[in-house]
């Protein structure tokens, strides 16, 4: 994981799925583990609502192309890894 491109990453992924029907509860949870992480270094939860985001916005593209960039996804992928 890459906190420095995560700072940069994460505000753009969170918007975007607040935007999307059905994303605000995951980036409501996104948020938090944020948060979380900022506070105790343990980077599980992010980790694991990064993938679910990621999961989410790929399903998003597959029903239309130009709902999240593809540009979000790989930065977002990016940072994950």
């Amino acid at each position: 994981m890459q906190v420095e491109k995560l700072e940069k990453t994460l505000p753009e992924v969170v918007q975007k799925l607040e935007k999307l029907k059905s994303g605000e509860t995951l980036a409501a949870e996104l948020s938090w583990c944020w948060v979380s992480f900022q506070n105790d270094q343990n980077p599980v939860g992010v980790i694991e609502k990064g993938h679910e985001a990621l999961a989410f916005f790929k399903e998003a593209r597959e029903k239309n192309s130009k709902a999240v960039s593809k540009k979000l996804v790989e930065s977002f992928e990016k940072a994950l890894s």
